[in-house]
């Protein structure tokens, strides 16, 4: 499942860093805009686009891993079959069982370690969409900046009370429409390590 404040927690430092505030602004006489940021990603084509294309990433990693499961829940049942009515001695003295439970362990391991491996890879993958998405954000804000001659843009989660005419939310989002209507999100991989 996508994490959306973890993601747009992410994209608002990247686009605070990008329109930090000089002294210079802070004089009389700023003019400051107001965008929501949760608004942006969740109401634009190219927001909306990496949810689903992240969904179906994600979807895809799932069906990987479940053979795997099925195959566990599977072995798993017919080592509780094998096992029922005998005590922990019994199984240990019968090498055969011994040697299923340990392949069914191995398998479990593999099975949670595989698991890890995308999740961490699914978190990279929408690291990188949120980048790509903030990359081509930026121009939109300095657009937006320059039409309302604005020096600041601040989050309205920021800010106690924004008029209307502040709120330029629905500009950024039209100008990023049109703009950036999609970003491409490719499936991160983990770094293969190599043996030591």
């Amino acid at each position: 499942m996508i994490r959306v404040k973890s993601i747009l927690a992410t994209l608002a430092l990247a686009v605070s860093a990008a329109f930090a505030v000089s002294p210079a602004a802070t004089a009389q006489g700023t003019k400051v805009v107001v965008i929501d940021r949760v608004q942006i990603f969740t109401q634009s084509q190219a927001g909306q686009d990496i949810r689903t294309k992240i969904q179906a990433i994600e979807t895809t990693m799932q069906g990987e891993l479940q053979p795997l499961a099925t195959a566990l829940q599977t072995d798993g049942a017919a080592l509780r079959t094998k096992s029922e009515g005998k005590t922990q001695e019994t199984v240990r003295a019968d090498a055969a069982l011994m040697s299923e439970i340990e392949a069914y362990s191995r398998k479990a391991n593999d099975f949670e370690r595989k698991r890890q491996i995308a999740a961490q890879e699914l978190a990279l993958t929408e690291r990188k969409a949120l980048v790509d998405f903030n990359n081509a954000l930026i121009p939109v804000l300095q657009q937006v900046i320059a039409e309302n001659s604005a020096n600041v843009i601040l989050d309205k989660s920021q800010v106690v009370y924004v008029d209307d005419a502040t709120d330029v939310t629905q500009s950024a989002i039209t100008k990023l429409n049109a703009s950036t209507p999609t970003v491409q999100v490719v499936r991160q991989s983990l770094p293969t390590q190599q043996p030591q």
